[in-house]
């Protein structure tokens, strides 16, 4: 069952190297601050966020699919493949729904983005989200490498004879792989339809190119990525939340929050990385004190529980 999106608007806008689609949930009439919402992947698409719906009761959620990602134009041109492009895409975003002011969340590959264009300091944005966020890949395969040596033995043994034999397109191995997945990508079971649906539609060849096979191998255009660097500069009040089980890990995120000068930490129990599918209430609830600059939202450092 296709999952009954509520957008107020949607259509598609000029951007650099093709049209791009976004879908707006929400009023205008909210004086809140529109919140732009950004996928990860590379290659996925906005329907695995549709549990941010939940906050435009009192702001807009601007969703879009990146170029080569969801419904927007798929050229797969590996000379689009470059993180300054993807910016462009946001402030192209900005300029046609005149955006003056906006919140901006980044989930993985989008918290690449989110925390790169962030660092530019442009004018208008109050506050940022770094969900589960991607900002080194060496750090992220250290993580997730050691996820990998704790699946169970026979799981395990699978996956390093396949390897060994080039057989990573067996249905073996991708057995294996979603073992993993189901401990640290979405432990809710079954997925949810709006999940299956992102998976379904990912660009493989966007994936494939700028990534690699899966989430715990990079042999793609980001392998050498890392964004540390960046955070430092960062102005904007920032939220960094992961969960308990995530590919990026708590440890990880922990130290994001170290490096950005005015930033938050939220760690969600039970949770993997898609945290706000996987406790998605307290997530929410979490959101929206954040967006709010609610006083309660006070530790630097805070733990959810459901």
């Amino acid at each position: 069952m296709k999952t009954q999106w509520n957008f107020s608007e949607q259509g598609t806008i000029e951007s650099h190297g093709g049209k791009i689609w976004y879908g707006i949930s929400g009023s205008e009439e909210s004086s809140e601050t529109p919140l732009i919402v950004i996928h990860g992947g590379p290659g996925m698409s906005h329907s695995y966020l549709y549990p941010l719906t939940d906050l435009a009761d009192e702001r807009q959620v601007i969703f879009y699919d990146q170029l080569d990602a969801g419904l927007s134009e798929r050229p797969n041109n590996p000379v689009n493949w470059r993180i300054s492009r993807f910016l462009l895409e946001v402030d192209d975003l900005r300029e046609a729904l005149n955006l003056d002011r906006v919140a901006i969340f980044g989930n993985s590959w989008g918290g690449t983005i989110a925390a790169s264009y962030a660092a530019k300091n442009p004018a208008g944005l109050e506050r940022l989200v770094l969900s589960s966020p991607l900002l080194n890949t060496d750090l992220w395969l250290a993580d997730n490498k050691a996820h990998r040596e704790n699946l169970p033995p026979e799981v395990l043994s699978v996956m390093r004879q396949c390897e060994k034999e080039g057989q990573e397109s067996s249905q073996e191995y991708q057995d294996s792989v979603e073992v993993f997945y189901a401990r640290h990508f979405c432990r809710t079971n079954p997925w949810p339809d709006y999940v299956i649906e992102t998976m379904s539609a990912l660009n493989e060849t966007c994936y494939a190119g700028m990534w690699g096979p899966n989430e715990f191998t990079c042999n793609g255009l980001l392998r050498n990525y890392d964004g540390l660097a960046e955070l430092g500069i960062i102005q904007t009040p920032t939220l960094v939340t992961c969960g308990e089980f995530d590919e990026a890990t708590p440890a990880s995120c922990k130290t994001f929050v170290s490096l950005i000068p005015e930033a938050q930490y939220a760690e969600f129990d039970n949770a993997s990385h898609l945290t706000f599918v996987d406790n998605r209430k307290n997530y929410i609830e979490t959101l929206r004190k954040f967006l709010r600059s609610d006083k309660s939202f006070e530790k630097p450092l805070s733990r959810n529980t459901e």
